[in-house]
């Protein structure tokens, strides 16, 4: 069996940790990238800790010189990476008329520039190996979301990416599928509580009661779905959007 190398960028916590976990588990070595190097060594540990093989990659995502140089030492000390997960991501939410240039530019650097520059660092060794999973994260917020102009359309855009690389490199054996999860118990969806001056809990509570899965997803929950498209047996599937929301509608 050919032992894969994955880089999931920001897997220092919430959802991408718990990918970079899933995919070790899974029997692929994890490239653990995001900001800050250090914050991604507790994954690495747990990883390590249950016979699995991790790196701790510090790297900003919307650098490409930097960006390169992450997969340069991945392919170094690792493999050469045929899975990529392109998980980092921030918000900078607002409503239009209070929303700056700089928030806009912000979200759009790290999903979308980010995204690219991680998927041209890679697409050389998938196709090479003629064998790529490309997983790109968006969100229901792709559909729209008050507060999320510049999130939704980043995530809208990379839906449209996506479908783009499954056709230029599904002649290569490489996929490209999106999953775009629902709300999910995280730091970042906490953030989102604080922002809006709601006790979490009752933000969960609500968000819950009207979800026909009556829950909030969890980081297992995408990891799951991100773990079926980064298999060997997804090849046949590709220009997919898999939302993991509890139920058919946002």
């Amino acid at each position: 069996m050919t032992v894969r190398t994955a880089i999931v960028t920001g897997a220092a916590r919430g959802i991408g940790a718990a990918i970079s976990e899933r995919l070790a588990a899974d029997g692929m070595q994890v490239a653990v990238l995001d900001l800050n190097e250090r914050d991604c060594d507790a994954v690495v540990e747990r990883i390590t800790a249950a016979g699995g093989k991790a790196l701790a990659v510090g790297a900003d995502v919307s650098d490409p010189i930097a960006v390169e140089l992450a997969v340069e030492r991945v392919t170094k000390e690792l493999g050469e990476p045929t899975v990529l997960v392109n998980n980092a991501g921030i918000i900078r939410d607002n409503l239009i008329f209070k929303m700056t240039v700089e928030d806009w530019d912000a979200v759009m650097s790290v999903h979308l520039r980010g995204a690219f520059n991680t998927t041209k660092a890679v697409q050389g060794y998938m196709t090479k190996a003629n064998f790529g999973r490309i997983i790109n994260m968006s969100s229901i917020s792709a559909l729209g979301n008050r507060g999320q102009a510049n999130y939704s359309a980043a995530k809208a855009g990379l839906q449209g990416m996506t479908k783009a690389l499954a056709i230029e490199l599904g002649k290569f054996g490489v996929t490209a599928n999106v999953v775009g999860p629902g709300f999910i118990e995280t730091e970042m969806t906490k953030a989102t509580a604080d922002r809006m001056g709601v006790d979490y809990e009752d933000f969960k509570n609500a968000v819950a009661s009207q979800t026909p899965v009556p829950r909030v997803g969890q980081p297992a929950d995408i990891a799951h779905a991100v773990s079926f498209f980064a298999s060997e047996g997804a090849g046949y599937i590709s220009g997919q959007v898999m939302y993991v929301a509890g139920g058919p509608k946002a």
